[in-house]
């Protein structure tokens, strides 16, 4: 991904400096422990909000950073396409079901086990044996079995041609290949006994809640990274990373939720540091749940759409470091450079449409329709600040057109729950971003995986959307792809069944004697590889 670069002027603030000064009492443990190798100009210290937790590369409960760290896929994502990794090469038969890879030759897991066609068997067998925690990728429902006919090859069969397979081959959860001695007899579902892949570093040291040191893979196949030595530094809170930041305990913030837009702008002009921010890897919207019997009418959910001011929430709340968006998916994102008409901000428009509609205001100053009051809740993830201020925001906006909207916070995992569940009216989501879009998400709008099913189903073109996605997945034909794409894409936008906000980017603040940072084609992923340090 391009790396858009801000300007730097202004000094930092004395009094920031001061407070960071005066507050090395607030410094935790690992400080002292760490502070030999922080004066190292091969050592990086970054810094996430909680623990690397269960790094098992099959499950999904560990950081992704983390992950790609330590292990490595068949094959890579670039931004020209599929690039070699421990697959040097690879062939599709003719009917596009069967996949040969041929395994890289040379290669070791950091126990000193060979990665060869056997140990990538393994992996699948592990994989497959827990296949039901994987179904939201659609290649699980496809894939019939893997054989290694010898040490150097390795063979998929699918029981039909699936089109995105090499895409989610190339991600890390769960295709990545762990060491098979460190699986727990020869299985991965019910953890692993330690975290050895080939990638080029090494997990050498974790003190829970405090930090986690990973070493450079010395046996490493590819090119070497030239920083030998990354501390990750767990900080929860947002100011108190800010502060480690300016006094030199850590040298990267990197991460769409690390940093707010505040942080950003403030460090605009700074000479000490440098802001780098990525094109959009994800759509922030609000998903309508279409079984409300008053989100049911379409021209509801059209005049929500015209009530939404998207400029005013890139501006205000995100300082235009997140683009306002027109559509679920970026023009940026394969096969979604489509002409959709953008609802535009009209408030006028919107109260017209309901007017017409039937939904008359009450005395009260909330519209109802056969004795239906427009009352909607608005769940939010209460562990996102952000998503509190846009819903308070967007509860203001609303109410002006009669529409009483209720909002309520849950922690992430009850908001998950009821997202899948379709227990909401109106709810926060993303798109899963790159490599994942349109493809995987599209497919998972399907089934009970997030809240699109449950939002969708009651949607009288559902099973023909449904149907074009089905296509979509098994076709050979780049233009009959499109074309069904394209249809799906434009039944959901006239569906206003989505209402995006802002495309997401990710962010970066970090020491200007750190190079090389920039973003990959996973947003998850942080290139330490291609970092180094300016020498003084």
């Amino acid at each position: 991904m391009k790396t858009s670069r801000l300007g730097k002027k202004r000094p930092l603030p004395a009094l920031l400096l001061a407070c960071c000064m005066a507050g090395s009492s607030l410094l935790p443990l690992w400080a002292g422990q760490v502070q030999a190798a922080e004066q190292e100009t091969d050592t990086l210290r970054f810094v996430n909000y909680r623990d690397v937790r269960d790094l098992n590369p099959h499950l999904y409960a560990g950081e992704m950073y983390a992950q790609e760290m330590l292990y490595e896929t068949l094959v890579d994502i670039g931004p020209d396409g599929y690039k070699p990794c421990l697959a040097e090469s690879w062939e599709i038969s003719p009917d596009g079901k069967v996949y040969t890879f041929k395994i890289r030759k040379g290669v070791t897991f950091t126990d000193g086990t060979p990665c060869d066609a056997y140990a990538v068997k393994a992996n699948f067998d592990a994989i497959l044996e827990n296949r039901a925690r994987h179904t939201w990728l659609e290649m699980m429902h496809l894939l019939e079995k893997v054989d290694a006919p010898d040490a150097h090859t390795f063979r998929i069969f699918m029981s039909r041609p699936y089109y995105p397979m090499l895409t989610e081959l190339g991600v890390t959860r769960p295709f990545a290949m762990i060491s098979p001695k460190a699986m727990k007899n020869g299985s991965t579902k019910d953890g692993v006994n330690a975290f050895i892949g080939t990638g080029p570093y090494k997990l050498t040291k974790v003190v829970t809640d405090e930090y986690a040191v990973f070493e450079a893979n010395e046996n490493y196949w590819g090119e070497k990274p030239r920083i030998r030595r990354i501390v990750v530094k767990v900080i929860p809170d947002n100011q108190t990373r800010i502060l480690a930041l300016e006094k030199g305990e850590i040298d990267l913030i990197w991460g769409k939720n690390m940093l707010d837009a505040d942080a950003l702008n403030k460090y605009r002009n700074s000479d000490e540091f440098d802001i780098a921010l990525s094109k959009p890897t994800s759509t922030r919207q609000i998903v309508l749940n279409g079984q409300n019997p008053v989100l049911a009418d379409i021209n509801v959910r059209k005049a929500l759409q015209h009530a939404t001011n998207r400029k005013a929430i890139s501006r205000g709340v995100f300082h235009d470091t997140e683009p306002p968006a027109d559509t679920l998916y970026a023009r940026s994102v394969p096969y979604c450079d489509i002409d959709l008409a953008p609802y535009a901000y009209d408030m006028k428009k919107a109260a017209d449409l309901l007017e017409k509609a039937g939904w008359k205001m009450g005395d009260d100053g909330v519209r109802a329709k056969d004795g239906l009051r427009m009352e909607l809740g608005l769940l939010y993830n209460s562990n996102s600040v952000t998503e509190k201020t846009i819903a308070e925001y967007l509860q203001h906006e609303y109410g002006k057109l009669g529409i009483k909207v209720s909002l309520r916070g849950e922690e992430e995992q009850s908001y998950r729950d009821n997202m899948k569940n379709g227990l909401f009216d109106m709810i926060f989501n993303i798109c899963w971003g790159m490599p994942y879009d349109p493809q995987s998400s599209m497919a998972a709008m399907r089934q009970r995986v997030y809240g699109d099913y449950a939002a969708q189903l009651a949607l009288p073109d559902k099973k023909e959307i449904d149907a074009a996605i089905t296509e979509i997945l098994s076709s050979t034909d780049e233009k009959r792809r499109q074309e069904l794409f394209t249809f799906a894409l434009t039944h959901l936008h006239d569906d206003a069944i989505y209402i995006p906000l802002t495309y997401e980017t990710n962010k970066a603040l970090f020491s200007s004697r750190l190079k090389g940072v920039g973003f990959t084609q996973t947003q998850y992923e942080v290139p330490f590889s291609k970092m180094y340090f300016e020498k003084q």
